[in-house]
């Protein structure tokens, strides 16, 4: 059956990182979506950009489009926006899927939802950057996110990466009507993700927050929409049974 999918990122990524996957998927048939959202454009001045405004843009692109019967599927930082923007859409959603992704409590951000010491370098990142944007330092990016790759294509994906408004890690978003919705939800977890540790993990906080979500699991790290395209897009599309 061909689904309508809308994928969104996670931080500091545009809808081009998609490619790979949104390859897969339209080659078997689906139709697929990859906005890229208020102030992570290439040329964008993430300086006073928000949640809020990324959610706004969600919203703005599904109803302009006027698509209908989605599954909205997000990534990691993408699941804020998935939570905010859901209950403006609901009616025109099939489904949700998260992607090693946040699903934040009430009032909880993304700096509160991470390790100590991940929020400490957001705010240092971005304090320096004269635009309040947030980087993923190399390292941070080759060891945590991306071990699956050759240094080769690590540099590369790391040299495309934006600044992500540190405002979109920052505001504590109100999340009451988007657990009070009733649509199905699916939780993707790469099995060799490593960019959250230990008790922070993807797998022992997020997944428990959905009402009874189905769970998949597929080879690849954080950004196995680069290294492992082919099984996330099947990930994809058998989270899709919901």
């Amino acid at each position: 059956m061909s689904e309508t999918f809308v994928l969104v990122t996670g931080a500091c990524h545009g809808g081009w990182a998609w490619r790979p996957v949104a390859n897969e998927l339209r080659a078997a048939g689906h139709e697929v979506h990859t906005p890229t959202l208020a102030g992570l454009g290439e040329d964008d001045d993430p300086r006073d950009v928000t949640l809020t405004d990324c959610v706004n843009s969600l919203v703005e692109y599904v109803e302009r489009v006027g698509l209908t019967d989605i599954t909205l599927l997000g990534h990691s930082w993408g699941g804020y926006v998935l939570v905010g923007a859901a209950p403006r859409l609901a009616s025109r959603l099939r489904r949700l899927v998260f992607w090693s992704a946040f699903v934040p409590n009430d009032g909880e951000s993304l700096i509160d939802a991470c390790p100590p010491h991940y929020g400490e370098m957001f705010h240092a990142v971005a304090a320096a950057s004269g635009n309040n944007g947030v980087t993923f330092p190399f390292e941070v990016f080759q060891q945590a996110f991306m071990q699956d790759a050759d240094e080769e294509t690590q540099r590369i994906v790391h040299s495309l990466l934006v600044p992500q408004p540190l405002g979109t890690f920052t505001e504590k978003p109100d999340t009451s009507a988007f657990y009070a919705l009733d649509i199905p939800t699916a939780y993707v977890l790469s099995e060799e993700d490593l960019s959250l540790p230990g008790e922070w993990h993807w797998a022992e906080r997020f997944p428990q927050r959905l009402k009874n979500p189905l769970m998949i699991e597929t080879p690849g790290s954080h950004e196995a929409l680069f290294t492992r395209p082919a099984e996330l897009a099947d990930a994809f599309v058998r989270a899709c049974a919901v």
